[in-house]
C-alpha cells in the first residue's frame, strides 16, 4: 500500500515530520511506551499548527477597512506615516490575523502593504 505525503497544515505538522524522518519520534514512542509518561506530542503539534499556521484564513475586508485602504493606496503615496502605519496595522490584523510592528522599515511595510493591496485589488475587481 502506497503513503500518501500529507501536507503541513503548519510548523508542528514540519516537527513531526523532521522528528520522524530522524528516528528521534520512534525514540520518543519507545519511551512513553515503556515508562508510561505521555510526550504530549500530539498537543505540542496541535498547538503549533494554531500558532503557526502556512496558511492562515484570510478575513473579509470590512467597508470601514475597504475605505481607509481606498484612501491611502489609490494616491499611490511613497511616505508612511506613524498613524498610516497603525492604521494599516489594525486592517492586516483584520484580513490576516497577524498583528504587524509599526517600524521605519521601509521594505518590511512595503510586503506587507503589497498583501493588503491584493485583497483590495479582489474586491475593486468585483464591484
Amino acid at each position: 500500500m502506497a503513503k500518501t505525503k500529507k501536507e503541513s497544515v503548519g510548523l508542528g505538522d514540519t516537527i513531526e515530520k523532521i522528528t520522524t524522518a530522524t528516528g528521534i519520534k520512534a525514540i520518543v514512542d519507545t519511551f512513553s511506551e515503556l515508562t508510561g509518561i505521555d510526550c504530549n506530542c500530539d498537543k505540542r503539534k496541535e498547538t503549533l499548527n494554531k500558532l503557526f499556521p502556512y496558511n492562515p484564513n484570510i478575513n473579509c475586508l470590512t467597508e470601514s477597512d475597504y475605505n481607509l485602504l481606498t484612501a491611502f493606496l489609490e494616491p499611490n503615496k511613497n511616505t508612511l506615516t506613524p498613524e498610516e502605519q497603525s492604521i494599516l496595522s489594525d486592517i492586516y490584523y483584520n484580513v490576516f490575523n497577524y498583528r504587524l510592528q509599526l517600524s521605519s522599515c521601509g521594505s518590511c511595510w512595503k510586503g506587507k502593504i503589497d498583501e493588503l493591496r491584493k485583497v483590495y485589488n479582489e474586491y475593486k475587481l468585483n464591484d
